[in-house]
């Protein structure tokens, strides 16, 4: 019974001794907050050496993004080569969102390439000239004229493709009336039989563009005898012999016969007789 008495007293003990918790004024004596936050940083002090950089990294990037923003802002714009769009839809077209208006940006972009798709343009180039200047390119589709067709207007270049279709009509290129065919496909040659027909239409729009002359229509007749009509002017070219000196004469012409109405007949002009007569009509 003493050895059994022994063993309960050692059991109690060690319970006892097992489950004692020290008391709050114990607790607050060992409490050292500046120790664990030592110990902390020091656990930790590679995770904030990581953010701390990481921090200095943004900083950085973000001043180097403003002064490039800056220095390459697109400030002056130049346009060439244009005469179907305006210099602002050019521009619309090439800076068509923020990035855009960086130079540097726009320097990778368009590196060794063109922009193309756009309706009467073949391509057009971008170059940097300096970090806050640019110079468009525009080269244009060498259009002859347009017809009307099945509501929609077909324009065609010199060899007589059909390089466009609109549903606008063009003031810069005169519409051509008088040709006959069944059909229109776009992207191959008009089917007429006489396909001279669009390399001389060419040639007059040209003309009259380099002599500051515009016409509303060009009409041929069966016989492909030209007409050119100014408003209430009506120019019989005829054939197309002497047909650059026609257009230098028309040039000195068509003023004298501004708000007057009647046909101007030079088909029978040549270099010896320059023979041109007008016929007004009485309104």
């Amino acid at each position: 019974m003493a050895k059994h008495r022994k063993r309960t007293r050692k059991r109690l003990r060690k319970r006892e001794y097992s489950e004692y918790r020290p008391g709050i004024r114990e607790r607050l004596q060992d409490f050292h907050p500046l120790r664990g936050f030592g110990r902390s940083v020091f656990l930790h002090k590679s995770l904030y050496i990581i953010f701390g950089t990481l921090i200095i990294i943004l900083i950085a990037a973000a001043v180097v993004l403003v002064r490039i923003s800056d220095k390459y802002e697109i400030k002056n714009i130049y346009v060439t080569g244009n005469t179907h769009y305006e210099d602002k839809e050019i521009v619309d077209m090439v800076l068509s969102d923020k990035l855009s208006r960086n130079s540097l940006y726009l320097s990778f972009r368009y590196r060794d390439k063109s922009i193309d798709n756009i309706p009467f343009i073949e391509k057009m180039d971008v170059d940097i000239l300096s970090p806050d200047t640019v110079r468009i390119n525009v080269y244009e589709k060498a259009i002859a004229g347009y017809l009307s067709y099945l509501g929609r207007y077909m324009y065609f270049d010199r060899e007589g493709i059909v390089v466009e279709s609109s549903l606008e009509a063009s003031d810069n290129v005169p519409e051509v009336m008088g040709l006959s065919f069944d059909y229109i496909i776009m992207h191959e040659k008009l089917p007429i039989d006489n396909e001279n027909v669009f390399e001389e239409i060419l040639d007059i729009t040209q003309l009259m563009d380099k002599y500051e002359l515009d016409a509303d229509k060009i009409f041929f007749d069966s016989d492909y005898n030209v007409y050119l009509y100014f408003g209430d002017i009506e120019v019989s070219l005829g054939t197309e012999d002497y047909i650059d000196e026609k257009i230098i004469q028309l040039r000195y012409i068509l003023p004298n016969l501004e708000g007057k109405s009647g046909i101007l007949e030079m088909k029978d002009f040549d270099i010896d007789t320059k023979n041109v007569t007008f016929e007004e009509k009485s309104h």
